[in-house]
């Protein structure tokens, strides 16, 4: 697949999750943290198969990935967790966005640095990048949803909720 093609419908699928959870929505594991464990998978095949990467580059990934993952934990501990309907939702604030638009200029800035000192250009999947990112932010509301002790909504069936 082309790779402005590949990440036009990357950048699809995020936009239409930001919108979704601005407007709140039924939190379920599966919605969770399926979208970022593909979207990381993805990201971590792409690497698999990519050609010259070194030692040095799998370190600048790794700094990459732990930055990416604490970023989105940051990203996930603004996001309102409530109770609706008995079961748990999720919704986006404008201190999420804040935090958004920092994270974004902190992994441009790594990103320049790493690319400077020398990090294979295949070595930075986009896909890697915003996986991490929405995994670390699963992991921050996933955490803070089992801490409620409200059960997190059922997964959907056909678009309607159970």
């Amino acid at each position: 697949m082309n790779a402005w093609v590949s990440a036009a419908l990357i950048a699809a699928v995020a936009v239409a999750v930001v919108v979704m959870r601005l407007r709140g929505e039924p939190l379920n594991a599966r919605d969770l943290f399926a979208a970022p464990l593909i979207l990381t998978g993805i990201g971590a095949w792409t690497l698999w198969k990519a050609d010259g990467i070194g030692v040095a580059d799998a370190f600048w990934v790794a700094g990459g990935a732990l930055l990416g993952v604490s970023l989105g934990v940051v990203r996930g501990l603004t996001i309102q967790v409530f109770e609706k309907e008995g079961v748990l939702w999720q919704r986006y604030t404008g201190r999420t966005f804040a935090v958004m638009a920092v994270s974004a200029l902190i992994s441009f800035g790594f990103g320049l640095l790493a690319g400077r000192m020398g990090m294979h250009p295949q070595a930075r999947p986009v896909q890697l990048s915003i996986g991490v990112g929405f995994l670390g932010e699963a992991l921050a509301v996933g955490a803070r949803g089992l801490m409620s002790g409200v059960p997190f909504a059922p997964e959907s069936r056909g678009g309607r909720r159970r």
